[in-house]
């Protein structure tokens, strides 16, 4: 068998290049990397800016249980000592190469410094000189960690990695010998732990395990500024490799949903990224991300905030005043680039953020529920409530399984592995009431529901706030049917 290398590189984050195929995803994985470093109005002073660094935060292990129980959740909003990450993965080539690259911040403090007369130096909060305003503020800078690996040695043992980045201090000295700004950067350890197991081999189907841990030290009862100190923040990982081909959790192949039932993600999941129907590149992020997720191609630039409007954002910037725009522009260099960015943007950017059209599709024929027009008559409104050539809400019908649903009917609901509202999954196997049936201008069908055990059913149905669901989503349940379990029963996705 022909030898493949083995082994790590760990350094700063480098610049996306086409031979790289995680550089398709790049974009992002950056989006990810970044999500909240800096936020609206870009103000140190602002409150919200305060309390940073909130998804994939990797901290030392003794401070993170000092902090509570560990929650066994795929969710990467709170504070944990590790991430795991498992997924399907097809061989489609002799002697696969599993690819993996860890990604991260590392928080660095800047410290302004002022000179005193003795020629010392002295911390401030802030110091201006030759114009420009210096504040004291955590950074971060951009590292991974790459490795390379067969994946027949992954299959003899678990086998260890190291993730670190080093420390060190740079002096940046400010004009007119004012001062000068000082950034610390403490080393950071931790290790990747990589794993495969072989599932089904008549579809070489493998299961991928990677665990990052951070292997640092911290004081137990060092506040949590401290602590980021130590931290991994922001971690994601990035899988891929020679002669694979990974499959869906979110939507896996029938012959595949028990295999990928069992895979157990911890403060991490894996979604299929690239363009859609490749299957080469994994990321593994801390923020929920649906299958091959792609970066809007009308936003100019990263705001720090992937899940708001580009539009929104870049407007408000433009409202702050002078004085609050060189508070932004001194407390971060990042911020002071957005705010170029937008003060520079040509009218014609800005006009493609106003919205766009990603598709256009026929409209559908007319249904029972929604009839067409009778020649020489005119067409009936589908928002007309009441009356015999009208819709209402409240008395209209569908067919669901072949059972006829209206209002005060009882489903179980079943939402859909693909395509589903992230909320919608948590409500999967509990049983609820339709208050109404909406046909859509597509004509189309939602059912309004209000979950049975919710303590507040009756104040949402009083404020008229529902839950939506597709007929295909929900099953009918008799009225002296009782439902229990959580989980609810399977169904096909």
């Amino acid at each position: 068998m022909p030898q493949h290398p083995v082994g790590t590189r760990t350094g700063p984050a480098r610049p996306a290049d086409g031979s790289d195929a995680f550089a398709r995803v790049g974009p992002v994985a950056d989006a990810v990397l970044y999500e909240g470093y800096l936020l609206y109005p870009y103000r140190r002073s602002s409150g919200k800016n305060r309390v940073r660094w909130q998804f994939g935060v990797l901290a030392p292990r003794d401070w993170a249980e000092a902090q509570g129980p560990e929650v066994p959740g795929v969710a990467g909003s709170c504070d944990a000592w590790r991430q795991r990450t498992e997924c399907l993965v097809r061989v489609t080539a002799p002697d696969p190469l599993v690819r993996v690259r860890v990604r991260f911040l590392q928080v660095q403090r800047k410290r302004v410094e002022r000179r005193t007369e003795t020629g010392g130096h002295v911390p401030v909060e802030g110091l201006e000189a030759d114009g420009t305003v210096h504040l004291s503020f955590d950074e971060a800078v951009p590292q991974e960690c790459e490795i390379t690996v067969p994946l027949r040695d992954l299959l003899v043992r678990e086998r260890e990695f190291p993730v670190a980045a080093p420390g060190g201090t740079t002096t940046e000295q400010l004009g007119a010998g004012a001062g000068r700004v000082v950034r610390e950067r403490l080393p950071l350890r931790a290790r990747a732990l990589l794993r495969a197991k072989q599932l089904d081999g008549a579809r070489s189907l493998f299961r991928l395990r990677l665990s990052t841990e951070n292997t640092g030290a911290a004081g137990p009862l060092s506040p949590r500024e401290e602590a980021l100190r130590h931290a991994l923040v922001a971690t994601h990982t990035l899988l891929g490799g020679d002669g694979l081909c990974f499959l869906s959790l979110l939507d896996p192949p029938r012959w595949a949903q028990a295999h990928a039932g069992q895979c157990h993600n911890l403060h991490t999941f894996p979604v299929l990224a690239g363009g859609p129907g490749s299957c080469d590149v994994v990321l593994s992020s801390p923020i929920i991300l649906p299958d091959h997720p792609q970066v809007a191609p009308e936003s100019p630039g990263d705001l720090h905030d992937a899940a708001e409007i580009d539009e929104i954002l870049t407007l408000r910037t433009m409202l702050l005043t002078d004085e609050e725009k060189r508070e932004a522009r001194a407390t971060d260099r990042r911020a002071a680039a957005i705010l170029d960015r937008v003060d520079t943007m040509p009218p014609e950017v800005f006009g493609r953020l106003h919205g766009a059209i990603r598709s256009l599709a026929p409209a559908r024929p007319a249904s029972p529920a929604r009839p067409a027009a009778a020649a020489g008559q005119e067409p009936v409104p589908w928002w007309r409530e009441g009356g015999d050539d009208g819709l209402c809400p409240a008395t209209d019908t569908t067919l669901v399984g072949g059972v006829t649903v209206t209002a005060g009917s009882r489903v179980l609901l079943a939402p859909r592995g693909r395509g589903a509202d992230a909320q919608d999954m948590f409500l999967e196997g509990r049983t609820a009431v339709v208050a109404a049936v909406f046909h859509d201008v597509d004509g189309g069908v939602q059912l309004a529901v209000t979950v049975e055990d919710d303590p507040a059913a009756e104040l949402h149905g009083w404020y008229g706030r529902f839950h939506y669901f597709r007929p295909d989503e929900v099953r009918p349940l008799s009225a002296d049917t009782t439902c229990t379990a959580r989980g609810g029963p399977d169904h096909d996705r």
